[in-house]
């Protein structure tokens, strides 16, 4: 068996036994890389070592860190109920706000995980709270920070636009822009019509519904009492029929609001100084994270107690592990082995299918940035043949090198992975696996219908 093709064979193996065992996928992903980089291709410890993901390691540790000591301290509760007076309590509303802040956020400029880092964490917050599915609200986060990711100023328009100019390809920044803006929007509205969304509509905070941690309406001794949040979040009240009495257990944030307190004044202005330090001077968001987190707890000792404890130690083994052994994997060269395989396919459409595959599959657990940047230019022989069209070539590799950045081995995914609140980790993982197994086995087929296909007809 070839070389190329002995990390394909190990990343099969590694699956079918994560599946049936419930063992970590990272630990596995750590050994594969052990074996197959000293045994099938040569290399020694240093290079392994070499892939460990580091800068996606500490934005995960410095990220979900950060957002412990916010949610020990009450922020992220002030903030969340500041999320909801802006849509005017309509909860239905809530994963399209963080649809459309992530997207604003990368179209102007902001890397994906540095938007989603920062966005995540409140949206899930929010999930949990008034019981909104966990996926929907992750999902339209990625999906927001992708919809925006193509703008001629962001990185991945910059990125993808001076490829192919550099190549002599016809392009359009704009068809650009928009095609990714409208499939990711498409993908949002259908993940809103299936997981839930059409449930929300109608209701508000205010109402038993978003209430209670559990979802079901407050009961005080039986009957038809019931318990309902007052607008503005002031007095909680209990209703019968004929009465009105104040409940003193109401849910954490039914209560009357509180003033905010000095470490909460902190918080935001630390959660303020990330947002302008990682997205407006570009410094990196894992070691910003970190240092905030750091002066937090140096700040108010008391607000970081069980922090630590808190950060998701199970998902950075598993991203760590898992990207390990995609630098194995690419040392292998069976990333150009395939596209080189594909591209000498010789017919058009054909070849741009497999290549929206190629970049699909490979960026779900590797770069979207340098996926780019290899399956562009394996697609420049035959575009410049003219057989197909160039822009719409372009536009849907591009589309399916990112919408997969939903996969939890992705920086994004891990982002959602790591800051779930409410939910089994396990359990949310695999609906994260599954869901983007979906986003790979269709996307990439959808985008090449929709953009490549009629330019060739």
């Amino acid at each position: 068996m070839s070389t190329e093709l002995i990390p394909i064979l190990a990343l099969v193996v590694m699956f079918l036994a994560a599946t049936v065992l419930p063992v970590n996928m990272g630990a596995l992903g750590f050994v594969a890389a052990f074996l197959v980089g000293t045994l099938a291709v040569g290399m020694d410890t240093d290079q392994i070592i070499g892939g460990f993901p580091s800068s996606l390691f500490l934005t995960l540790v410095g990220i979900t860190y950060l957002f412990a000591i916010a949610q020990n301290n009450g922020t992220v509760d002030l903030l969340v109920r500041g999320a909801v007076r802006l849509v005017g309590g309509r909860v239905a509303l809530i994963p399209w706000v963080m649809f459309g802040i992530t997207g604003v956020l990368t179209a102007i400029g902001a890397l994906g995980p540095a938007a989603v880092a920062i966005v995540a964490p409140i949206a899930l917050g929010f999930a949990a709270r008034y019981k909104i599915n966990a996926l929907l609200m992750g999902m339209m986060v990625i999906h927001g920070a992708q919809a925006g990711g193509f703008s001629p100023i962001s990185i991945y328009g910059v990125t993808v636009n001076r490829i192919a100019a550099d190549a002599g390809l016809t392009n359009s920044p704009l068809t650009l822009f928009l095609g990714s803006l409208l499939f990711n929007a498409a993908i949002g509205a259908l993940l809103f019509t299936f997981l839930g969304g059409r449930s929300l509509i109608g209701r508000s905070v205010h109402d038993d519904d978003g209430l209670r941690p559990d979802g079901d309406p407050g009961s005080v001794g039986g009957g038809t009492t019931r318990t309902t949040v007052m607008r503005g979040f002031g007095a909680t009240t209990t209703k019968r029929p004929s009465q009105t009495v104040t409940v003193e257990n109401a849910p954490p944030l039914a209560t009357a609001v509180k003033a905010i307190t000095p470490d909460q004044i902190l918080t935001l202005v630390g959660l303020v100084s990330l947002a302008v330090l990682s997205l407006i001077l570009d410094l990196d968001v894992g070691f910003v994270s970190m240092t905030v987190a750091v002066v937090l707890a140096l700040a108010s000792p008391k607000a970081q107690k069980g922090a630590i404890n808190q950060i998701s130690w199970s998902t950075v083994l598993l991203i760590g592990g898992i990207l390990t052994f995609v630098g194995v994997l690419q040392e292998a060269g069976t990333v150009e082995y395939v596209g080189n395989a594909v591209a000498g396919i010789g017919i058009p459409l054909l070849v741009a299918v497999l290549l929206c595959y190629i970049g699909a599959i490979v960026s779900a657990f590797a770069s979207s940035t340098a996926i780019l940047g290899v399956t562009i230019p394996l697609a420049v022989p035959f575009l410049l043949a003219g057989e197909v069209g160039a822009v719409g070539v372009i536009v849907a590799l591009a589309i399916s090198s990112t919408i997969v950045d939903v996969s939890p081995f992705s920086t994004n995914g891990a982002l959602v992975l790591a800051n779930a609140q409410g939910i089994d980790r396990d359990v949310f993982y695999r609906q994260i696996l599954k869901y983007s197994a979906l986003v790979v086995a269709i996307g990439p087929l959808v985008a090449w219908a929709v953009l490549v296909v009629p330019g060739w007809m």
